[in-house]
């Protein structure tokens, strides 16, 4: 997009996320049920996707199991939760990196919406945050990861961390991988700038690693998910 278009559209992409947010914020706030304030929110995201020409394509939906599991996807972009958050239903839950509590407005959202925050480290703080995952997990929760933790200014697949899959071999869940394709193009993590365009989520068949030890289940759990997207992405694997 040439950069006289690309600032108003900036602009313009800026303002009706703002604006979204603010009321769903606000609605958020006296809304009784957590149910309803994520279908809220997941309105809410469908709506600002739409608004600045983000067009999602879901692929392969039948994939998604319909009972409790962890979705598992990569991570390119800020717009990846934003994205994920729009086309799933509203009993996931999303785990995020500790820090987001701490962003003003953004942090109570989340926090409304049942997120769940937990600190990538391995010290007491980072173990106490897993243990509250997996109590979540074995409650029936259905819940969403980025494993890579973060995501990198350059295209490819980072490390996976091993908190999904932990919870999914606790609980006894199927771990259900998505490849996510089209974001690091809409908001790169290098430029401030957005652009329109397609958004592709691809579900990939669900995985289970019933009967393994835990420690087994975990590591084939990860393995497998991490080799299903990295050939699903397309891109080069940076672990």
């Amino acid at each position: 997009m040439p950069i006289f278009l690309a600032l108003p559209y900036a602009a313009y992409a800026g303002a009706v996320f703002t604006v979204l947010s603010l009321l769903a914020l606000l609605i958020v706030l006296l809304l009784p049920g957590l149910a309803a304030r994520r279908g809220l929110v997941r309105i809410a995201a469908r709506l600002f996707l739409f608004l600045v020409g983000m067009r999602v394509r879901v692929v392969n939906p039948e994939h998604l199991p319909a009972g409790p599991c962890v979705v598992v996807a990569n991570h390119a972009s800020y717009l990846d939760g934003v994205v994920m958050k729009a086309i799933l239903p509203a009993r996931f839950g999303f785990v995020i990196k500790r820090e987001m509590n701490n962003v003003p407005l953004a942090g109570l959202l989340l926090r409304r919406i049942g997120a769940e925050f937990v600190d990538r480290g391995k010290g007491q703080r980072g173990a106490r945050d897993a243990r509250r995952v997996l109590k979540a997990a074995s409650t029936g929760s259905s819940l969403v990861f980025f494993p890579e933790g973060t995501f990198s200014p350059q295209p490819g697949l980072l490390r996976f961390h091993a908190g999904a899959f932990v919870s999914a071999a606790r609980a006894n869940f199927p771990v259900a991988p998505v490849v996510i394709r089209g974001t690091r193009h809409a908001l790169p993590p290098s430029r401030p700038l957005p652009s329109p365009g397609i958004i592709e989520v691809v579900h990939l068949p669900a995985i289970t690693a019933v009967g393994l030890p835990p420690e087994e289940a975990v590591a084939e759990l990860k393995n497998r998910s991490r080799a299903m997207i990295l050939a699903g992405l397309g891109e080069p694997d940076l672990q």
